[in-house]
């Protein structure tokens, strides 16, 4: 009886990971295909809806796993804030499903529009989809691309291990994922040229397959024709830990120990 109860709770988990990336990526590559294809709306505009996917998805998640919705979210909080590492892979197929049936909405209900500025399938809509370096028009190379992921998952990771620590300032009357969304309306602004700020190998790998599987043959490459798929799965996991680890040395272990902020009184 135990093991099915744990089994349906695992069930309940995975789908509540699906459903949130699926939620993300549908405002996130929606908007991207509305200023790519249609040119209405500008980088700002990206930055917000992207933003929102992300609260939005974090609010549907959240009661249920805390809305990871991200692989390098998982990785850390299990090298960090002991999350069972025997959930991590089937929480990151979880969320990298939930991203490729987003893109395959993204893909279908704007197939005329895609198909009117892009006729070729080319790299001018890939980005729809998945990111490229200098998004695929600036002098960005691969590497570029690395050190970007790596410094703007990094940047995420701290601030949401930040955001997540009751024994710091977490936020409270449920505003936790609208300061995330937030964070990454920021992180967009801020660190967006390099590589897109893809910040999550689910939000990149899942699109970027379900764009190949819909006729673009080179959404592996990058506009130098170098395979590039790997960096913005690499570069988060990389930063992600990174991030994380700073946050565990840095702030959190100065915090004062089994206490949580929220029911310390300010005499105390």
């Amino acid at each position: 009886m135990a093991g099915r109860e744990a089994r349906r709770g695992l069930t309940g988990e995975l789908v509540a990971e699906f459903a949130g990336t699926m939620v993300l990526i549908l405002f996130g590559a929606g908007v991207v295909a509305q200023v790519v294809a249609a040119q209405l709306g500008d980088h700002d505009s990206i930055a917000w809806a992207w933003g929102i996917g992300v609260m939005l998805g974090v609010y549907v998640a959240g009661r249920t796993t805390g809305a990871h919705l991200n692989p390098a979210v998982t990785v850390g909080f299990a090298l960090f804030r002991g999350f069972p590492w025997p959930k991590v892979l089937p929480y990151v197929v979880a969320q990298t499903a939930g991203a490729f049936v987003a893109a395959l909405i993204v893909r279908w209900n704007y197939s005329e529009v895609l198909a009117m500025a892009d006729p070729g399938r080319t790299l001018k809509t890939q980005i729809v989809f998945s990111t490229l370096p200098g998004n695929g028009t600036l002098p960005v190379d691969m590497w570029g691309g690395l050190r970007d992921q790596i410094i703007g998952t990094a940047i995420l990771l701290f601030v949401i291990f930040a955001l997540s620590d009751t024994a710091n300032m977490a936020p409270s009357a449920n505003l936790g994922p609208f300061v995330i969304g937030l964070l990454v309306v920021g992180i967009g602004m801020s660190f967006g040229t390099d590589a897109g700020y893809a910040i999550n190998p689910a939000r990149d790998f899942g699109p970027r397959l379900a764009s190949f599987l819909t006729g673009y043959g080179g959404a592996w490459r990058d506009q130098y024709g170098e395979l590039y798929f790997w960096v913005p799965i690499v570069g988060p996991l990389i930063g992600g830990v990174l991030g994380a680890g700073l946050y565990q040395a840095c702030i959190a272990r100065f915090l004062p120990q089994g206490e949580d902020r929220d029911t310390v009184k300010p005499s105390d």
